[in-house]
């Protein structure tokens, strides 16, 4: 069974930096799409960015392209995001997760596997 656990999330000020984990066990994931997912409270869970099998070919949505990097790390079976110019609306539980279905990999449906979350707070 895969598991993924999250980790790095915290209060910052905006226009301060985090560094999110995720580690994966229970399935070698180095060849699996991965994606970051958000959720706000009270509002949709929406995609962040993803990595696909191709390991320089990553996507992220409009709100954080130029600001956020999504990486991974074969020999940890971990997945990275780096997250620069935070802003106060980017508060919200970051969840990793692994894609199981086809599709463009935007959409939370496709993912099988999730982490519990880990939360970021940015102050303005």
């Amino acid at each position: 069974q895969v598991q993924l656990v999250e980790s790095g999330g915290g209060l910052v000020q905006a226009g301060g930096s985090l560094n999110l984990s995720c580690a994966a066990s229970g399935r070698t994931v180095s060849n699996e799409v991965m994606a970051w997912f958000r959720q706000a409270p009270g509002k949709e869970r929406e995609f962040v960015a993803l990595i696909s099998r191709s390991v320089d070919s990553t996507d992220y949505a409009d709100s954080v392209k130029g600001r956020f990097t999504i990486s991974r790390d074969t020999a940890k079976n971990t997945l990275y995001l780096r997250m620069n110019s935070l802003k106060p609306e980017d508060t919200a539980v970051y969840h990793c997760a692994l894609k199981v279905v086809a599709g463009t990999g935007q959409y939370a449906r496709e993912y099988g596997y999730w982490g519990q979350g880990t939360q970021v707070t940015v102050s303005s």
